[in-house]
């Protein structure tokens, strides 16, 4: 391959390519995913949610681990996601919800329609600046726009080496603050702190969930699959079927239309 003229850098593009790849792992297995994939602690959308609204649209959607949180609280919900695997799970659970392939760059949605646009879990596999601009577009005037990670807690020494092992990308550092346009202001921040009950065999199933292994071969799939057996089994000493309290936070950020 030609080297690049001085100056000139392919990181830019070879990150979008690379989002863009990682982003296309999540297309199908859409049963799985939402079987092992936690949900979302309910306070972060009572924290989230401006007073009075009524409608609300779920980017990035995915099975519907955020969307049943609105749809609870007695929110008219559309929900868009580029997968068509992962709304055939969210439309059996939540057939109430009106569910359309789309992405946050291009939701296909109607415009000033929501009082809150979330995207819960997936705000890393968009453009922000045009995901920004198009999110605005589809909410009223001082709309909110909620960005919410659920991450491993990795204040717990255990839980850090446990997302080490499970190539877990979406540990946030602590002085991470996620990028929005100039569309909106105000970005501030909430913590939850919670944890979910699972076993050893969950813990396995997550890690097949997530992109890395979904984008690795074979062998690596194999490799941290041992790796993770000798964690839990060895390392930990937890018993087959015993019930783990899986340390997590969610962050929740939300910012309002200008």
């Amino acid at each position: 391959m030609a080297p690049r003229p001085k100056g000139t850098s392919a990181g830019p593009k070879l990150y979008e390519e690379r989002r863009l790849e990682l982003g296309q792992s999540f297309q199908d297995g859409g049963e799985h995913y939402d079987r092992v994939r936690p949900g979302y602690p309910a306070d972060s959308a009572d924290w989230l949610l401006p007073e009075g609204a009524r409608d609300a649209a779920d980017i990035g959607a995915g099975t519907g681990k955020f969307t049943s949180l609105l749809v609870e609280r007695g929110l008219a919900v559309s929900a868009v996601d580029p997968s068509t695997d992962m709304l055939t799970q969210l439309r059996k659970t939540y057939p109430q919800v009106i569910a359309l392939e789309g992405t946050a760059e291009a939701t296909g949605l109607a415009d000033s329609a929501f009082d809150v646009v979330s995207v819960a879990q997936a705000w890393h596999w968009c453009d922000p600046l045009a995901a920004s601009t198009e999110i605005a577009r589809i909410l009223r005037p001082q709309g909110v726009i909620g960005l919410i990670w659920n991450q491993l807690d990795t204040s717990v020494p255990w839980v850090h080496r446990l997302s080490r092992i499970m190539h877990a990308g979406d540990v946030h550092k602590p002085d991470f603050r996620p990028v929005v346009g100039r569309e909106f202001a105000g970005l501030e921040s909430h913590v939850t702190r919670w944890e979910d009950p699972v076993t050893p065999a969950d813990i396995l199933e997550l890690v097949k969930s997530r992109s890395y292994y979904l984008r690795a071969n074979e062998t690596t799939r194999a490799k941290v699959t041992r790796n993770l057996e000798w964690y839990l089994f060895e390392h930990l000493g937890h018993a087959e079927g015993e019930v783990i309290p899986l340390p997590y936070l969610t962050q929740s950020w939300r910012a309002r239309k200008v």
